[in-house]
């Protein structure tokens, strides 16, 4: 079963304690398509200047990333540049230039608006609802969003939430959206806004998943280097959504299955720069890593 994303494609130069890497391929629906394509077909809608490489284009057809609604604009593909100091789950922005992407309007191909699971990626709220009003029936409509937007334009957030199932954000978002510094409350307010499911992205420290009566953690899977964690959130949500598109499954059981591949997606792509790390792997190293944090993860019951 496809899957519908909409989000950025961008160019990224990062600077880490590790190295540097500049105007590589980047981009909220780059990660997340590249991440998902490992589970299930991937239909892309963004936008992209006349500068964008052929490449890039070839690489995600490669992964059978269908691209009838990357949409080519004349003038600067999205760039941003950015820092990473070594507590790596803090990224310093530094220049951002939204280029042709500042007048982006997301319209899907009609084929596009049949889609079953929809991932609305880091993108204005306002944009994320268009979306939604174009889609048919959705299954399942999994949305990320971030500080900027919950700051500027909270109300238009609020609104497309109220049509959100699954909403994935990191821990100090969640704070900031509920305007609430307790976690567990938190969760709450923010899943009354809509949200089924809320997933909270804590970087090195793994990921919590707030549902109906219920909380599940998982840890991140345990690495001797990491890079670059550019993308790390969108790829995790890429396996995450990719799982639940594949298996066509929502119960409890399932979303705690996706939250490990999605965490398993996230560990590849923080080894390398850009997805150069998710150029290179196969799907048995991604079930090998989903075993070992299993392993991992299980303790004795009480005798």
């Amino acid at each position: 079963m496809s899957i519908l994303v909409v989000g950025s494609v961008a160019f990224d130069s990062i600077k880490t304690p590790f190295g540097v890497a500049e105007d590589v391929l980047g981009g909220s629906a780059s990660y997340f398509s590249t991440s998902a394509s490992f589970f299930t077909d991937v239909n892309l809608v963004a936008v992209v200047g006349d500068d964008f490489p052929q490449e890039h284009v070839d690489f995600l057809q490669s992964r059978k990333v269908d691209l009838a609604g990357l949409q080519r604009t004349q003038g600067e593909t999205f760039r941003w540049k950015g820092r990473y100091d070594y507590n790596l789950n803090e990224a310093h922005t530094l220049e951002t230039h939204l280029n042709v992407f500042e007048s982006f309007k997301p319209v899907l191909p009609d084929n596009y608006c049949d889609a079953e699971y929809v991932f609305l990626a880091n993108i204005d709220p306002e944009l994320q609802l268009e979306v939604l009003q174009q889609v048919r029936h959705p299954k399942l409509v999994a949305c990320d969003t971030m500080n900027f937007w919950i700051e500027g334009k909270k109300a238009q957030l609020i609104k497309t939430l109220s049509r959100v199932d699954i909403l994935l954000i990191n821990e100090a978002e969640v704070r900031q959206l509920a305007d609430e510094p307790n976690l567990l409350k938190a969760a709450e307010i923010v899943r009354s806004f809509g949200p089924k499911t809320l997933v909270v992205k804590r970087g090195e420290y793994g990921v919590l998943m707030f549902g109906e009566g219920s909380i599940f953690s998982a840890p991140a899977y345990p690495l001797e280097e990491v890079f670059d964690p550019t993308g790390a959130g969108d790829t995790f949500a890429g396996g995450f959504v990719g799982y639940l598109a594949a298996t066509r499954n929502l119960e409890e059981h399932n979303l705690r299955k996706a939250t490990v591949f999605g965490t398993v997606m996230a560990s590849f792509t923080v080894e390398k720069f850009s997805l150069d790390r998710l150029r290179e792997i196969e799907y048995s190293e991604i079930v090998d890593r989903y075993k070992k944090i299993k392993v991992l993860t299980e303790f004795a019951d009480i005798d």
